[in-house]
């Protein structure tokens, strides 16, 4: 199974900023330093799993 660059790195976003908004509204609140430690969360995984290349197949 191929999985392209792009979904890879979207869901890597989603699982980061899931996890990060889970943990701030444990305080039923989310402050605007965790909105903005969700964003960057988000951006971080979307940079870095879009930079990491995917395996070669064996095939290939």
């Amino acid at each position: 199974m191929q999985i392209s660059k792009m979904w890879k790195a979207v869901v890597a976003a989603v699982a980061a900023g899931a996890g990060s908004l889970s943990v701030a509204v444990t305080d039923d609140t989310v402050t605007a330093a965790e909105g903005w430690a969700a964003l960057c969360a988000v951006l971080a995984a979307l940079g870095f799993t879009w930079a990491v290349p995917n395996k070669p197949g064996e095939g290939s």
